[in-house]
């Protein structure tokens, strides 16, 4: 009942000669040797290859295959109807899908209902490494069958009830793009007590250990002579101690990441992105991966993203500010535009500000590069450059669908701008991202852009700036103690000098010894009002906005980053870090 060794002892010489006596004498005239052979050691199908290659029949090589690896060749698979349930549940759409394998039945215990036992179909015996990822997948013994391949795909496609355009472009042996396809993803089951091999056993304490310290990223660089692991912790990079011999073991902690990411283990001269799917103590953790190439080698970044819920009160605005987004919000059209740097929870704030809107009686669409956080009932768009799905043209094909309520990920030229404009005049709440310093410079931006002065004021009800702050250790955080020169360097107001605080330079156990623990956002709001509506059409100065902002109540971020460290948040080092006087 269990998976024989060997098929991963079998060699290529001895599988084309298989395959050669399946065919009654010689391939090698109506094949590509050298292709099929690079297939196999790249760990492509050699059975699709050789079937789309070769005038050979599925069931000649599959039951010539089986009879020299001790397999049992099905002709007709069968699947147990009366319990597709259960075994749909067993082996998921993303196991099935990807490895091409069909489950056929399996046997349980009485009374755990655990399956003992799994019988699963499929047509390559040759990939044992996709053999070995369902079986940790499945987490149960597997009896494996060879089947012809449209037997399987055509299983497949019964069974879970998918797209037949999948299957077709199987079968005619066309690339498959699986990133168009969300439910691809096999979820990787990180457990600290995996007693697999030791690169596998080393990424899944890299995974677990930053998860532990609430890294947001992780970064394996190679270094001359060494491997450097960091985690980005409330946006600082820690340096993560490694055994000293881990560099014997770089090229295959990178491939083993690779693998997991679904991504080309043999190509490493060109940056390459991916997903993984983990599943951590049971709750999900979406984990954007990204290599680059460099001199010592490729460098793999990470990026945790756990299913997340998203709403206002998660922003932890002070009332005032909140209730001015929230009015901004119940207006039916319009642009508004969040600025600051990559990493300033831009994004965030907007998925809380969406989640607010989010009813059965509007249509959201966001278009995103790349698509990091779910928002349920919305469309979500993934940016493709490649198929000139830009912010541009996926906006312009948004609109005909009759949106209510529209989010672009990022303005980034003059062509996106112009049809957000357009959006916003013809009835439509636009929210997207500016890359500036303050929100008074979004306008400056826009105008840069090539967006006429009278569209702006015309479109975008409100610039909102923000920048994230660390947070005090509540366990471990001091009393200040600042000079009064110090203090009016900065504008912080002297009359609240007394009762703040500063973070311990010795840490404790809760916060990792950093003195602080977690981050807040720190904002501004710049509203468009009538007034300041004449001032853009005028081309006045951003001195000239400034001061029309303060008259209508407007306070830059430095001042609401004062308000928390009154509050006991922060420190006056992290607002001043991250915030600028006008």
């Amino acid at each position: 009942m269990i998976e024989t060794t060997a098929i991963a002892l079998t060699g290529f010489e001895h599988l084309l000669g298989i395959a050669s006596r399946a065919a009654g004498g010689d391939l090698a005239p109506s094949i590509d040797v050298k292709a099929l052979e690079a297939q196999f050691v790249n760990g492509g199908s050699f059975v699709d290859l050789l079937l789309d290659q070769a005038e050979l029949s599925e069931r000649d090589l599959g039951s010539a295959l089986a009879d020299d690896l001790g397999l049992v060749w099905e002709e007709d698979p069968l699947v147990d109807e009366a319990n597709a349930d259960l075994l749909k549940a067993i082996c998921t759409p993303p196991v099935a899908i990807k490895y091409r394998v069909l489950p056929l039945r399996a046997e349980f215990e009485v009374e755990s209902s655990h399956p003992v036992m799994v019988e699963l179909a499929h047509y390559d015996p040759v990939s044992s490494l996709d053999r070995q990822l369902v079986r940790r997948a499945l987490n149960c013994p597997i009896v494996w069958k060879l089947a012809p391949r449209r037997k399987v795909l055509g299983g497949l496609q019964k069974l879970y009830g998918v797209g037949g355009e999948i299957f077709d472009d199987l079968l005619a042996n066309r690339a498959w793009e699986e990133d168009e396809f969300s439910f691809k993803e096999v979820v990787n089951v990180i457990d600290e007590d995996d007693e697999e091999a030791s690169v596998v056993k080393f990424v899944n304490q890299i995974l677990n250990e930053a998860l532990n310290q609430r890294a947001t990223d992780i970064h394996i660089e190679p270094l001359r002579g060494d491997l450097r692991v960091r985690y980005r912790v409330d946006g600082v990079l820690r340096k993560v101690s490694v055994p000293d011999n881990i560099v014997a073991l770089q090229s295959s902690v990178i491939a083993r990441i690779k693998l997991m990411a679904g991504l080309d283990i043999a190509e490493k001269r060109k940056p390459q992105d991916g997903r993984i799917a983990l599943q951590v103590g049971g709750e999900p953790i979406d984990t954007r991966v990204a290599t680059i190439p460099g001199i010592e080698g490729e460098s793999i970044s990470l990026r945790l993203l756990g299913q997340e819920q998203f709403n206002m009160d998660r922003l932890q605005m002070e009332s005032g500010l909140r209730q001015d987004i929230e009015k901004i919000l119940e207006r039916p059209n319009g642009i508004v535009l969040v600025t600051g740097p990559t990493g300033c929870g831009k994004s965030t704030s907007l998925f809380c500000f969406l989640s607010q809107l989010n009813s059965e009686d509007r249509k959201i669409v966001t278009i995103e590069d790349p698509v990091e956080n779910r928002l349920e009932g919305a469309l979500q768009i993934a940016v493709k450059p490649e198929i000139d799905l830009t912010f541009a043209s996926g906006l312009r094909s948004v609109l005909r669908g009759d949106p209510n309520v529209i989010m672009v990920g990022e303005i980034r030229d003059l062509e996106t701008a112009e049809i957000a404009v357009q959006a916003a005049l013809t009835g439509h709440l636009v929210f997207s991202t500016l890359h500036t310093n303050d929100s008074i410079g979004g306008i400056t931006r826009l105008i840069d852009m090539g967006v006429e002065p009278f569209l702006i004021s015309a479109s975008v009800r409100a610039f909102i700036a923000q920048r994230l702050v660390r947070r005090l250790c509540r366990e471990c955080r001091q009393p200040a103690d600042y000079t009064e020169d110090f203090l009016n360097s900065v504008g912080f107001p002297l009359s609240e000098s007394k009762n703040i605080f500063q973070a311990n330079p010795d840490g404790c156990d809760a916060c990792g010894q950093s003195g602080y623990y977690g981050r807040a956002a720190v904002y501004e709001i710049f509203k468009v009002t009538e007034r300041v509506q004449e001032l853009i059409t005028a081309g006045s100065s951003k001195q000239e906005l400034h001061q029309q902002g303060k008259l209508d109540g407007f306070r830059n971020m430095r001042e609401y980053g004062w308000e928390k460290v009154i509050e006991g948040v922060t420190t006056i080092e992290e607002v001043v870090s991250s915030t600028e006087i006008l």
